[in-house]
C-alpha cells in the first residue's frame, strides 16, 4: 500500500503565528462587536463573510429585499477601512460602466485617450442584484475575481489588494433577470442565504431604525493588516485526513462518479468540480483561525460545507419537483460523511 502524502508546505506555523493567530481572533471579536451596533442579528452572515474576506473569496448573498444586504456590506468596509464601491446591476448596463474606459483628453494642445477607471476599482465591489444586467455584463466581473485585473482595450490594469466582490440576488423576482452561468457562480466561495430575522431580533430593528441617524464605525482593521491576516490563514495546518475527507466529499456530489450514493443519482444533474474542495479547505482554515483553533478539524469543514457547495450542485427537474434543493442534498451529504468517519 503507498504511503499517505507527506503535509504541504503550509502545515506548519511560524514562531510567533500562534500570537498573530490571536491577534487575528481579537480583531474578529472588535469587528462583531461595531457591526453588531448597526446590523441586528445576521451572526451566521458576519462569520461567513469575515471567513470570505480573510481566505481571499467572493460571496454571494441572497435574501429578499429589505434584509440589509447592503447596510452590511457598506458598514463592513467602513469597519475594516477600506474603500468601498457599490454598482447597480440594470439591463442597461455595460461591461465598460463597472471596468472604465478610455477618452479622449486634450492636454498641452494635444489629444490623447485616458483611461478612467470604473467603479471596480475598490476594495470591496457591490454587484447589487447582479443577475439584472445580461451575460456579457455579468461576464465583466469574471477576469476581475479570479485574477484581481481588469483588461481595457488591449490593457490590463491591477486591482488593489486587497479584493471582495460581494453579490447580492433576490431570489423571489425572477421576471427581466439573467441567471449567473455556472462559470461565474463557481467564482464565488461561498451563497450565502441571508434569513429573516427572529421576532425578538425585528422587534430590535424596529427601535433602531426610526431614531436618529445610525452610528458611525470605528475602524477596526486597515487594508495591510487585512492582507498580512490572509496570508496568516493560508498557513494555518490541515491533517491530512481532512483533505481527504473534503475531496471525497465533493467527489460525492457528482451523480455519474463511481462514489456517488444511490439516492443522490435522480437528483443531481451535475456535480462539483475541483474548486470546491480548495474552498472547503480555505473556509475551513479561515473558520479555524476565527474560532479560537489552530488546526482545521472537522466540525471547521461542515460549516463551510454548505455554503461552498449549494451552487455548484446543480439539481434536476425531479429535485425540483420534490422541492429537494440542493442545499438539502449539501446537508444530507455533510451528515452521511461525518457518519462514517465517527463510525
Amino acid at each position: 500500500m503507498a504511503s499517505p502524502p507527506a503535509p504541504g508546505p503550509e502545515a506548519r506555523l511560524g514562531d510567533d503565528d500562534v500570537a498573530k493567530l490571536d491577534r487575528l481572533r481579537a480583531a474578529y471579536r472588535r469587528l462583531q462587536d461595531e457591526l453588531g451596533r448597526v446590523i441586528i442579528g445576521q451572526a451566521d452572515t458576519i462569520e461567513r463573510l469575515a471567513i470570505c474576506l480573510f481566505a481571499r473569496g467572493h460571496a454571494l448573498l441572497v435574501g429578499v429585499p429589505g434584509l440589509a444586504k447592503t447596510l452590511l456590506v457598506s458598514r463592513l468596509a467602513e469597519a475594516v477601512s477600506l474603500k468601498f464601491s457599490r454598482i447597480q446591476f440594470t439591463p442597461d448596463l455595460m461591461p465598460m460602466d463597472i471596468t472604465g474606459t478610455d477618452i479622449l483628453q486634450e492636454s498641452g494642445g494635444r489629444r490623447e485617450f485616458s483611461f478612467v477607471p470604473g467603479p471596480v476599482f475598490a476594495n470591496i465591489v457591490l454587484a447589487d442584484e447582479i443577475n439584472r444586467a445580461p451575460p456579457k455584463t455579468q461576464a465583466a466581473m469574471l477576469e476581475a475575481m479570479q485574477e484581481q485585473k481588469v483588461t481595457v482595450v488591449g490593457k490590463t490594469s491591477r486591482l488593489e489588494p486587497p479584493f471582495f466582490v460581494l453579490a447580492t440576488q433576490n431570489p423571489v423576482e425572477q421576471e427581466g433577470t439573467y441567471p449567473l452561468p455556472e462559470a461565474q457562480l463557481d467564482r464565488f466561495m461561498f451563497l450565502i442565504e441571508v434569513d429573516y430575522p427572529s421576532e425578538e431580533e425585528e422587534v430590535m430593528i424596529a427601535r433602531t431604525t426610526t431614531g436618529d441617524t445610525l452610528p458611525p464605525l470605528d475602524h477596526v482593521l486597515s487594508a495591510a493588516e487585512i492582507i498580512e491576516f490572509q496570508h496568516l490563514v493560508r498557513r494555518v495546518p490541515v491533517p491530512d485526513h481532512i483533505y481527504h475527507f473534503a475531496t471525497k466529499l465533493v467527489r460525492r456530489t457528482r451523480p455519474h462518479g463511481a462514489t456517488a450514493p444511490d439516492w443522490l443519482k435522480p437528483l443531481v444533474a451535475w456535480g462539483a468540480g475541483p474548486r470546491a474542495v480548495q474552498y472547503l479547505i480555505l473556509g475551513a482554515k479561515a473558520r479555524a483561525a476565527l474560532t479560537g483553533a489552530y488546526m482545521v478539524r472537522l466540525e471547521d469543514i461542515a460549516a463551510v460545507a454548505a455554503p461552498v457547495l449549494a451552487h455548484r450542485v446543480l439539481t434536476t427537474f425531479a429535485a425540483q419537483a420534490e422541492g429537494i434543493d440542493a442545499r438539502r442534498i449539501c446537508e444530507r451529504l455533510m451528515n452521511e460523511a461525518l457518519a462514517t468517519t465517527s463510525g
